[in-house]
């Protein structure tokens, strides 16, 4: 039995991490906010060991750490709204570097780092993302995009100074969770009635795949390196139209152009300054659904000889998970084979 402290433990990722591990034997700890929910976490939830704190928080990490023999930094915030950059960059960036100074100085044997395939940000001129491209900071990319490189920036500096860290680079998460979360609220969205949809591309990937890919990497000896974790890349219409047939509802038809996007970014910005919402569609948002990011899991599939789920089986496991929430009259859902 292995102690091991996860940080984003209530997330999706983290949550199916947490339920793998302890399947397997292991004892977890990790740190939640009083507000948090466990909904994701379902009874294993009674299994954790739990310590009040947050990643910004260094006492918090240090308590949480100090009997722990490994870590998995999962917890990140993310965001395509602007109000929500300062606060994005204090949790993926500066709480990245509590984490990893904490784990300096608790003499953690191993890290495994969840940061995501944003990090590789928007580079130009290239059809096919892997993990030899040369990455560096741009103030025109994405303030998600932003964090999540910055952010791994901090794990690579703890690795020179001593750390014994891998990274993991997930692409877009599918697997359920809250349905008023991205990605997740898109299935809320087609199932309503949708519609538009865009040409731009992206990796996906079944969160079951990222979590055990996660518990692989971190029990190797495989140091210092990244890793791409998707399954395939596909176009946002396939995959729109896919979960649309899924629910038996029609396809959306209406293709978003960057004109479009722009009236539909400036009104849903109005609305929510007179409702006080959130805007669930911004520049952003428009920007990146109009783009193609493509990657390569090539290396990952030959380290650890992996194969990964189909993303039409997956998005046929949450559209019936969504159904049963709806009819279950739950904001939630989880996979329940992991």
């Amino acid at each position: 039995m292995k102690k091991i402290f996860v940080t984003g433990a209530t997330g999706l990722l983290g949550s199916v991490i947490c339920r793998k591990l302890i399947k397997d034997g292991h004892q977890i700890i990790a740190i939640k906010r009083p507000s948090s929910k466990l909904d994701l976490l379902g009874d294993v939830a009674q299994q954790i060991q739990w310590v009040d704190g947050d990643v910004r928080d260094i006492e918090s990490l240090d308590q949480a750490m100090k009997d722990a023999d490994y870590v998995i930094h999962c917890a990140a915030m993310i965001s395509f709204i602007p109000q929500d950059a300062a606060a994005m960059m204090q949790i993926n960036v500066e709480g990245t570097a509590n984490v990893m100074n904490s784990a300096l100085v608790n003499n953690i044997k191993r890290v495994l780092h969840v940061s995501s395939v944003a990090a590789f940000g928007r580079p130009k001129g290239v059809s096919v993302i892997d993990e030899e491209l040369d990455i560096k900071d741009s103030k025109d990319n994405f303030n998600y995009f932003r964090s999540k490189f910055l952010g791994e920036r901090e794990a690579l500096r703890a690795h020179a100074e001593g750390l014994d860290v891998a990274i993991i680079n997930p692409s877009t998460i599918l697997g359920g969770g809250y349905w008023d979360m991205e990605p997740n609220k898109l299935f809320a969205q087609i199932h309503n009635g949708y519609y538009f949809y865009t040409n731009g591309s992206n990796g996906f990937v079944d969160v079951r795949d990222v979590a055990e890919v996660a518990i692989r990497v971190l029990f190797s000896e495989i140091s210092g390196e990244k890793f791409i974790v998707s399954s395939e890349n596909l176009c946002f219409k396939d995959l729109i139209w896919m979960i649309a047939d899924e629910f038996k509802v029609k396809r959306p038809f209406i293709p978003a152009n960057r004109f479009l996007g722009k009236i539909a970014w400036r009104l849903d910005t109005l609305k929510a300054k007179l409702t006080g919402q959130r805007p669930l569609v911004t520049k952003e948002v428009i920007e990146m659904a109009l783009c193609d990011y493509n990657y390569n899991n090539k290396k990952i599939r030959k380290i650890l000889g992996y194969d990964f789920r189909k993303v039409n089986d997956t998005v046929k496991e949450v559209c019936l998970m969504y159904k049963k929430s709806v009819a279950d009259k739950k904001n939630f859902a989880v996979i329940e084979t992991i």
